[in-house]
């Protein structure tokens, strides 16, 4: 994780659907603008390797998950992707506002998932991988609106 010796300052200047974010880094000072406010936390970044005739058995499986997933208030961004070379290579980004370990405790053991693993996992051609990272801070955060961001 990088870190400064001192964290930077982060003020708003606008109401919360338009807030811009501005910060003290004499390098960079960004302003940028944004929906969503930056939060402290970490990301699960997730890939699972699935047969190519599978991939849809396992989105179909995945769907009810992601949607409990989403749902729940410590969630704070889900996106999937697809590789286009790999169409059994799907990996996913979850941002969560608890630590790792509360996530390991409280979260993946809840029972919307069962079903989903005994499911899935049969699918698998590869292990699946999955990394805990760390939010670097809000000078390297931005989000833009999209089709998707709503």
């Amino acid at each position: 994780m990088l870190h400064s010796s001192q964290p930077p300052v982060i003020s708003v200047t606008a109401p919360p659907s338009t807030t811009t974010l501005t910060t003290d880094n004499p390098i960079t000072n960004p302003v940028l603008p944004r929906k969503m406010p930056f939060t402290p936390g970490w990301s699960l970044h997730v890939t699972v390797y699935i047969a190519p005739e599978n991939v849809d058995r396992f989105l179909a499986a995945f769907k009810p998950v992601f949607n409990k997933v989403v749902a729940e208030p410590e969630c704070l961004f889900f996106e999937m992707y697809q590789s286009p070379q790999e169409p059994g290579r799907i990996s996913w980004v979850e941002n969560w506002s608890k630590s790792p370990e509360w996530f390991l405790e409280n979260q993946v053991t809840k029972d919307y998932y069962k079903e989903y693993f005994a499911i899935t996992e049969a699918m698998f051609t590869k292990p699946r991988e999955f990394q805990f990272l760390e939010r670097v801070g809000p000078e390297y955060f931005m989000v833009k609106d999209t089709p998707f961001a709503q």
